[in-house]
């Protein structure tokens, strides 16, 4: 008897939900867990998860191949190409350093 009760209740929270969010002009949409939408803080906590040395990076990778969620695999692998792209600045730009450094050496050893 108490179940039944308890059922009734429930139905009737459910259906005057339901009944206020249709009179307030929402529309309901479900979206599957696969497809649904990140948030601003979800974005900026994963920005943040990905920053960590070595286990952001073992996250990031996980990330990138876990189908749970479309949107943080897209995330992640954007992240990952950006990560990349930065990595190859960084060695260009190491690169043309000890390049000009070699030749500032060799140009001054000669003058002295």
């Amino acid at each position: 008897m108490e179940e039944q009760n308890q059922n009734q209740v429930q139905t009737q929270a459910q259906t005057q939900n339901q009944n206020q969010n249709q009179s307030q002009g929402e529309p309901q949409f479900v979206v599957p867990e696969k497809y649904r939408p990140i948030s601003a803080w979800g974005y900026f906590g994963y920005s943040l998860l990905f920053w960590l040395p070595i286990a952001g990076f073992i996250l990031l990778i996980v990330f990138s191949f876990d189908d749970s969620n479309i949107n943080r695999r897209n995330y992640a692998r954007s992240y990952f190409c950006a990560l990349l792209l930065v990595v190859i600045i960084v060695v260009v730009f190491i690169a043309l350093g000890a390049g000009a450094f070699y030749s500032l050496r060799s140009s001054l050893y000669g003058l002295i």
